[in-house]
């Protein structure tokens, strides 16, 4: 299968910045594109800043993908699902993963740097990219989301 080449929009608060840009840096070595919505340090921020237009960048399709981060990763997926359009799903291993994007298409992922190991955060990464939705039944659930 020929290796698709996806630009990603990326985003996180202070508690998530670490792991931000080990996961880009991961992604440019993969040959993806990543648009990085910040923010740029570990001083603390308010996180819907830099949440929010990373998932409006996914639900406009200026990236096919994003990924947010933050302590716990639950309130970057809260502020991404305010987006209409946006699926985020909450992921802390590689089940989490595979299950968001095959049963709930999940166009954007959220991650708890205080929560997951650093090599976990790559695998959550990879798992969700190489998975497929699997549509059927599940197409006709993510309808009734919206």
């Amino acid at each position: 299968m020929e290796k698709e080449r996806l630009r990603i929009a990326i985003g996180s608060d202070h508690a998530g910045y670490l792991y931000k840009e080990e996961i880009k840096r991961h992604l440019m070595r993969k040959g993806h594109e990543v648009l990085d919505f910040g923010t740029d340090s570990e001083e603390a921020v308010d996180y819907p800043d830099f949440i929010r237009p990373a998932a409006e960048s996914v639900a406009r399709g200026e990236t096919d993908l994003g990924i947010v981060l933050g302590g716990s990763g639950n309130g970057e997926a809260m502020v991404a699902n305010k987006v209409k359009g946006i699926r985020c799903a909450v992921c802390w291993n590689e089940d989490s993963a595979r299950l968001a994007k095959e049963h709930n298409d999940a166009n954007v992922i959220s991650m708890g740097q205080r929560l997951i190991p650093r090599e976990m955060a790559f695998t959550i990464v990879d798992t969700w990219l190489s998975a497929r939705f699997e549509g059927g039944r599940h197409s006709r659930r993510i309808k009734k989301i919206e």
